[in-house]
């Protein structure tokens, strides 16, 4: 019975990396074949290591593609986290961010002062055992310095396999960031992003307001960077209590 539970096991985290491996090779070639018909396309390859998790191996290392494009009427971001591509316990992460200008979509400037635009704003998570969809409105915002800065409030409903019950619809505060700045002949960039997800509810297994946050800071070596991203996690997944601390070394490969 055991040899054949442990046989099962091996099969499944098998399966799950070689979907998981699949799932990022067919994205990073569908977003090179999509730069033809993108107005501007950036691909990014990230390897970063770090200790502290919280629900799981406190060591892990994560695999990251990432892509961001524009197109006539928007602009879009994927994102896949490989966690432990070279390992056991392989499990996968991703968001496709679609958002639609209304300038563009009316032909009307939306422009005012530092906002640059309004736009549709849509999200889909997609995980193992979790699920979440999400719309609202996406602010682009003109600030001296900065490569880009966004603002994006959304209405969300996540689905949890593991939940008795289905959550309630909440609410989303999604800031992005860039900010490249040089220190002698040193070129850097800080950048990162913070999600507040509030108002959710589950019934008799209530989902706790949650923060996350990971800025990095990062230092330009060409087309690659290497530095440290410090994740912040509080309530982790809406779970009261649970929040992560942890430091990562990465390096960024950018195509």
């Amino acid at each position: 019975m055991y040899q054949q539970q442990a046989r099962t096991a091996s099969s499944l985290r098998n399966t799950i990396r070689s979907f998981a491996s699949a799932a990022l090779l067919s994205v990073a070639f569908l977003a090179s074949t999509a730069t033809q018909a993108a107005t501007w396309n950036s691909s990014n390859v990230q390897l970063l290591k770090g200790n502290s998790y919280e629900l799981g191996d406190k060591s892990r290392t994560i695999l990251t593609y990432e892509n961001a494009l524009g197109f006539d009427y928007g602009d879009s971001f994927f994102f896949i986290d490989v966690t432990e591509p070279f390992g056991e316990g392989t499990s996968y992460y991703s968001e496709f961010s679609p958002r639609f200008s209304l300038s563009k979509i009316t032909g009307s400037d939306m422009s005012s002062g530092m906002i640059k635009d309004i736009m549709i704003a849509t999200t889909i998570e997609m995980g193992q055992g979790v699920r979440g969809k999400l719309i609202g409105i996406g602010l682009p915002l003109k600030l001296d310095g900065f490569a880009f800065a966004d603002v994006n409030f959304y209405l969300r409903k996540s689905d949890r396999d593991f939940a008795a019950e289905q959550t309630d619809m909440g609410y989303q505060l999604t800031l992005v960031w860039k900010r490249p700045f040089s220190i002698g002949s040193a070129k850097m960039s800080f950048e990162g992003f913070f999600d507040y997800a509030f108002g959710e509810d589950s019934g008799s297994a209530p989902k706790k307001n949650n923060i996350i946050t990971a800025p990095r800071l990062l230092l330009n070596l060409g087309s690659v960077e290497v530095g440290v991203e410090y994740q912040i996690w509080k309530n982790k997944f809406g779970i009261d209590g649970v929040d992560e601390n942890v430091a990562q070394v990465m390096a960024k490969w950018v195509f």
